[in-house]
């Protein structure tokens, strides 16, 4: 059974109840059931620390995946999503360190690293609980409860056997490296991890001599931002094809040595030095200096050539002075320079006196436990007071942060375990060709251009809660064993372990091959967190131990998805893991995100608190509305989002209320359809798509070439561009399909016409929340489990959820171009003509003469054609004109430069825009259609000239003042803004109409219950009461409910809600009162007025002095107190005014004989009328009114020579009128001459006094009926 859908929702509150309602049936579990046996998609998740809470870059994530994944499994595939834990490394150390006072190693080793560990494991799932929490919130299906995490002892042990492949296939060596290092951490950090948090800072920037020891009244001089690094200078170096100079300081006399294109570096204007000699770096290439300090001054004369001038093309004219000084073991280049010359070897002991928590250590015995940057000051002091220092300043850069300390790093030189990526660099290119990514850029570029400078991956970290690296060495090292798993382990040790962490493993040995040698011991390191999380694919499902088919019949993985921080992360490694193992990429498709910053463009951080709280915006607007904005976005595209919680607001407003208001309209029609017409609804897929109704057919071929292109760009992961179209598919359902149907889907064409209005809406509705399902999970679970009940024929076992269902396919057959072709131009010239009306302040509830529309070719004037009737109804203009012929209304193209090509243009800018303004309209035509244009030797495109239609010829000022023109493409819209008097009454009462449909929703009124509206106005007399009385009818029929005067009103009946409101000055009093007037609770329908006349036969009463129609009812009877079968409508009025239109026309048949709400059709001499573009081809005609189905048609139209009812001429200002004082025939419209004047005065919108001579004022009398009066002419005087 269909629920009432309330009027207002939260939709945060519904979504915690779909939840309830998920976990009561077991969704999740229940989907995986249904899809056994399909065929397998693969999907990797990558593992998220548990040490904090998830923030907005997990959640946008999070929601891609599940987009893809749910998408999967309704397009027929089994998809098992595994939630991983990523428990290891820094990240939990660090908060150790940080609550228990940990400054290095020495403290751990105090508290042993049993306990350590211990700590550690006590805080990885520290945030478990809120994670399940947060995602299981953000709608995100995945399971919690076979899960993997990165401490299991069986994924550990597939970490091992990866790691042994490697070490086998000889991808293994342990060697020093200068890496980046963390002295909060204590340990080094890899390339990737490096790149992750670079920051602005300040650091000193200081040039030292170094006194030449063949000249030593000459110095070279150094440049360096790292002052602490100068006690550990070895070499300098120079580039050898530079050119440098020996250059003397005025000031002081002294002579230095630096590249000459660097002189600035030290001197503010040439003044200031002399150049004394110019020479190539070449030149100084083995010159030796004096050592900046003492304490490694022996290695001058140890035989390594240490304190020389080295050279090397890495020094640029850049920075600096062209002088690098050379500390080899604290940058890797100066480790790669001083390496190839000798000064330092690979099997030496390191000269690095920094311990691992940057502090100093002898022989640096001046600065000894000063951390390195504390130190920076006092070096930069003692080169001071010895003379060294030549200068001292500072330089903002942008340098590297750990980022899980916060803290600068430093480069150092550092033991460690490689895995040689440099060898497999071709390979890594070759197999991420393989992959195909989304956006394909970072792929290409970013992703490209690290795999193509790949260096060597240091994985071993000296930490201890992570996986141990799985070596165990003799003392020389000459003797290594590679483990690979537990029960190796156990074979080579004699010990099983369920535990592989530090604590277990290290005290395990491994008994020497050789006799009498001590046994092997493990290597103190353990694994880089990096290494474990590209281990994932296979460590997740402890292979190669178990599950070896399903993994390798489901390798590589189908989808994954992360942010584009993870393209020197989690991307690489997979990757480099992947091709050493197998040589295959580990995925066939990746998504990748942008980052999500806070609204400033700054970096989200808890410390500024410059973000909203992720959970408080889900309470507070809903996930579902979170979701699609973070989708809606350029983050989706690999590029930035600056979150704004407005922006969540606006997902609300703009899509979720129109579309959840467009479902409870249905389903409101869809009561009223069974309650009053006794239809009881059934969706049957097929029926749905029979009605002949050009919108109906419209919204359903729109849809299936919706669904056609989602299911395209899906299968290519482009949510860039499916989201977009999924939300303007809302917009265009809901503003377009549904608000130009509402009478239809009230029942106001009849049941039938209803019936399949709401099969339609239904189709669309029934389809949309199946495709946007994935994106939007709760709300279309709540649209589904109400209209659920309405679909026949549904699949067992699939109708608890619309997540169980598959996304529908499209059906071709039903893909109409030329109608979305006629729609979208519709849409165009609505749009145009409303910016129009703006542009004037014209209210849309006031009708206006005409708009003209003029199209390039004939076949698109002919599809617009079909749409006639929509767009006169909604721009409510009376008259549609549609032509190729732009010149007959004297409608030219012009051109104004754009400002901007000021800047391009400079010196011709003057002579491009004068004859840009001197363009044809036949040149910008041309340009319109080719995009680009030649002007004076400069291509100028579409963004470089702003186009202006404008009127030319005699009546250029005239038309000007007529008509607005907008134009967009191919399409020109020339609105007649100029309107009559009838049009400003016409707008007067849809205002009176606009303003109580406004109170009754204030006053919660729905449109079926029975209430009535009483109005007063104040004054009583004037201009707005003569109009709301003259238009009282078409009040009441507009509103379906009884329109009394006040003074009517003798109910005692509840007031419901009772409000004055301002109307052209007036002030309209409404009040609605429960239940309907006596005369309409029986009835269904206005009070009878009691003084009629006859409804004699019909006859020709002589025509009026404009064109006119008889109408003739047949079949049908009139409506509300009016009798009579035969009327008149006038096609213009005076005479020369602009014709009604055909629609107008069919509304002015309601209006004549009552009929608002009901359905009929006009035929002439039995030939059905749907349209006609010129009504004044049927003047004079007796056009007959008979239902859409004709069967109780049974008269023929007779023929009348001249009007069916009664008139007179009126004469204004030279031009001649007609007034109807009768319609239908013997339904008299006036009660007196004074009710007659003051009508007329309203409807041809002046004050003049109405006369029965045209010379002077001569009252007009009702003494003689309406006979006496009929065909006379009166005059406006």
């Amino acid at each position: 059974m269909v629920e009432p859908v309330p009027e207002s929702i939260d939709f945060s509150q519904e979504e915690a109840k779909i939840l309830e309602y998920w976990k009561k049936i077991d969704a999740f579990k229940t989907s995986l059931k249904l899809s056994k046996g399909k065929p397998r998609y693969t999907f990797y998740d990558g593992p998220p620390f548990a040490t904090g809470l998830p923030h907005y870059g997990h959640i946008l994530a999070g929601t891609i995946k599940d987009i893809v994944t749910r998408y999967a499994h309704q397009n027929g595939f089994h998809v098992e999503r595994r939630f991983g834990w990523d428990t290891h490394g820094l990240p939990v150390e660090y908060e150790i360190d940080k609550s228990l006072g940990i400054k290095g190693p020495e403290d751990v080793m105090k508290m042993g690293i049993a306990n350590y560990n211990a700590e550690c494991r006590k805080i990885v799932m520290r945030y478990a609980e809120d994670w399940e929490t947060i995602v299981n919130r953000m709608g995100r299906w995945i399971d919690f409860e076979n899960d993997y995490k990165t401490l299991y002892p069986w994924f550990m042990e597939s970490i091992w056997w990866v790691f042994k492949q490697l070490f086998e296939k000889g991808l293994v060596y342990r060697g020093f490296k200068v890496m980046p290092f963390s002295t909060a951490c204590s340990t080094p950090l890899s390339n990737f991890e490096s790149g992750q948090n670079y920051k602005e800072v300040v650091d000193p920037a200081v040039i030292v001599s170094f006194p030449l020891d063949d000249e030593p009244g000459v110095s070279i001089l150094a440049w360096t931002t790292t002052p602490w690094t100068l006690p550990s200078n070895l070499a300098l170096c120079v580039n050898a094809a530079m050119d440098y100079v020996r250059v003397k300081e005025k000031a002081t006399e002294k002579v230095y040595i630096m590249m000459e294109a660097r002189l600035s570096a030290l001197f503010k204007s040439e003044e200031e030095y002399e150049i004394l000699d110019r020479f190539k770096g070449e030149t100084l290439k083995g010159k030796t200096y004096l050592p900046l300090f003492p304490y490694y001054a022996n290695l001058k004369t140890s035989g390594s050539g240490a304190f020389r001038v080295l050279t090397d093309s890495y020094v640029t004219e850049e920075s600096g002075t062209g002088i690098v000084h050379q500390a080899p073991y604290f940058g890797e280049d100066d480790y790669r320079v001083c390496l190839a010359a000798g000064i330092i070897s690979r099997d030496q002991d390191m000269i690095c006196p920094v311990d691992d928590g940057g502090r100093f250590i002898l022989p640096v015995s001046d600065f000894a436990g000063q951390h390195v940057k504390d130190a920076d000051k006092n070096i930069i002091k003692m080169l001071k007071d010895c003379g060294r220092l030549v200068n001292a300043g500072t330089i903002k850069h942008s340098y590297p942060f750990c980022w899980r300390s916060e803290t600068p790093l430093i480069y150092r030189a550092v033991p460690s375990w490689f895995i040689r990526v440099e060898q497999m660099s071709q390979q890594l290119l070759d197999n991420n060709q393989k992959t195909y990514w989304v956006p394909d850029f970072v792929k290409e570029k970013r992703f490209g251009n690290w795999l193509r400078d790949a260096r060597d991956w240091a994985v071993s970290r000296n930490r201890y809660w992570g996986t141990p690296i799985p070596i165990w060495t003799s003392e020389d090292g000459e003797e290594v064993v590679c483990v690979g798993s537990i029960a190796e382990l156990k074979e080579l040790t004699g010990i099983e372990l369920t535990d592989l962490h530090r604590e277990n493993v290290d005290g395990l040995t491994i008994p020497s091959k050789i006799a009498g040698r001590p046994p092997l011991r493990r290597v103190s390191e353990v694994f880089d967190c990096w290494f474990e999380s590209g281990s994932m694919p296979y460590a997740q499902v402890h292979y190669p131990f178990e599950n070896r088919k399903e993994f390798e019949d489901c390798f590589p993985a189908d989808f994954i998805a992360e942010g584009i921080d993870q393209t020197r992360g989690w991307f690489y490694t997979l990757l480099v893991l992947s091709t050493a193992l197998f040589n295959k990429p580990p995925f066939k498709n990746l998504i990748v995100n942008g980052l999500v910053l806070a609204s400033d463009g700054q970096k989200m951080s808890k410390k500024k608190k410059n973000y909203p709280d992720p959970m408080l915006v889900v309470n507070k607007f809903g996930a579902d509305a979170l979701r699609l904005y973070l989708i809606n976005s350029p983050v989706v595209r690999a590029e930035n989002l600056r979150f704004k919680e407005e922006g969540v607001r606006d997902i609300i407003k703009d899509v979720f209320l129109p579309w959840y208001n467009a479902y409870r309209f249905f389903v409101q029609n869809l009561e009223r359809l069974e309650r009053e017409d006794g239809i009881k609804f059934v969706y049957e897929e097929e029926s749905s798509n029979l009605s002949t109704n050009i919108m109906d057919r419209w919204i359903i071929s729109y849809t299936q070439s919706l669904l056609l292109f989602v299911h395209q760009e899906m299968a290519a992961y482009r949510l860039y561009t499916v989201v977009p179209r999924l939300v303007r598919f809302v917009d265009y359902l809901t503003n377009w399909y549904v608000r130009m149907n509402r009478k239809r889907l009230k029942g106001d064409g009849g049941k039938d016409d209803c019936h399949h209005a709401l099969q339609t809406l239904f189709s669309v509705l029934f389809s949309m929340i199946r495709v946007m399902a994935p994106f939007t999970p709760f709300l279309t679970e709540l649209m589904y489990r109400n209209l659920r009940h309405l679909v026949a024929n549904q699949k067992a076992g699939t109708t608890e959820s619309v997540h169980f269902l598959s996304t529908p396919e499209s059906k071709k057959h039903l893909i109409d171009t030329k109608i979305e072709n006629a729609v979208s131009r519709m849409q165009v010239v609505i749009e145009l003509g409303r910016v129009l009306r703006d542009r004037r302040t014209l209210p849309i509830k006031y009708p206006l003469p005409e708009v003209i529309v003029i199209l390039r070719e004939q076949e698109s004037l002919d599809e617009l054609r079909t749409m006639e009737k929509y767009i006169l109804e909604e721009l409510n203009v009376r008259a549609l004109k549609l032509t190729t012929d732009k010149d007959s209304f004297g409608v030219s193209l012009r051109a104004e430069p754009d400002h901007r090509i000021g800047a391009r243009l400079k010196g011709q800018f003057k002579a491009v825009m004068a004859a840009i303004k001197t363009l044809t309209d036949e040149q910008l035509q041309k340009f319109l259609a080719d995009g680009q244009l030649d002007v004076l030797g400069n291509v100028m495109g579409s963004e470089d000239l702003r186009l202006f239609y404008q009127f030319t010829g005699d009546r250029a000022v005239e038309l000007a003042q007529q008509y607005e023109t907008q134009a967009e493409k191919d399409v020109l819209v020339l609105l007649n803004v100029v309107q009559d008097q009838s049009m400003k009454d016409e707008g007067l009462a849809r205002e009176a109409i606009n303003l109580v449909q406004k109170l009754r929703k204030e006053a919660h009124v729905t449109p079926s219950d029975a209430v009535t509206v009483y109005y007063e106005i104040v004054p009583p007399t004037g201009y707005v009461p003569d109009v709301v009385n003259t238009f009282s009818a078409y009040i009441e029929a507009a509103i379906k409910v009884p329109w009394r005067a006040v003074a009517t009103n003798k109910s005692s009946a509840k007031v419901l809600i009772n409000k004055s409101q301002k109307l052209q000055g007036a002030d309209l009093v409404l009040t609605i009162q429960e239940g309907f007037t006596a005369d309409w609770a029986k009835t269904g329908a206005p009070p009878a007025k009691k003084a009629h006349l006859s409804n004699p036969a019909p006859i020709g009463r002589g025509k009026p002095s404009v064109p006119f129609v008889n109408l003739c009812l047949d079949g049908l009877k009139p409506g509300y107190d009016i009798v009579g079968n035969y009327g008149t409508v006038l096609l213009c009025n005076p005479a020369g005014a602009s014709m009604i239109s055909f629609e107008r026309l069919m509304n002015e048949v309601a209006r004549v004989f009552g009929l608002h709400g009901r359905s009929y059709m006009l035929t002439n001499s039995g030939v059905t009328l749907d349209s006609i573009a010129d009504v004044s081809k049927l003047d004079g005609t007796t056009l007959t009114v008979v239902p859409v189905v004709a069967a109780d048609a049974t008269a023929q139209t007779p023929s009348i020579d001249g009007s069916t009812c009664r008139f007179v001429h009126v004469k204004i200002d030279g031009k001649m009128g007609t007034v109807l004082l009768e319609n239908p025939s013997g339904y008299k419209l006036f009660d007196s001459s004074n009710d007659m004047e003051r009508k007329i005065r309203v409807m041809f919108g002046t004050s003049k006094k109405l006369s029965a001579d045209e010379k002077k004022m001569l009252p007009v009398t009702f003494s003689d009926g309406l006979d006496g009066l009929h065909a006379k002419t009166l005059y406006l005087i």
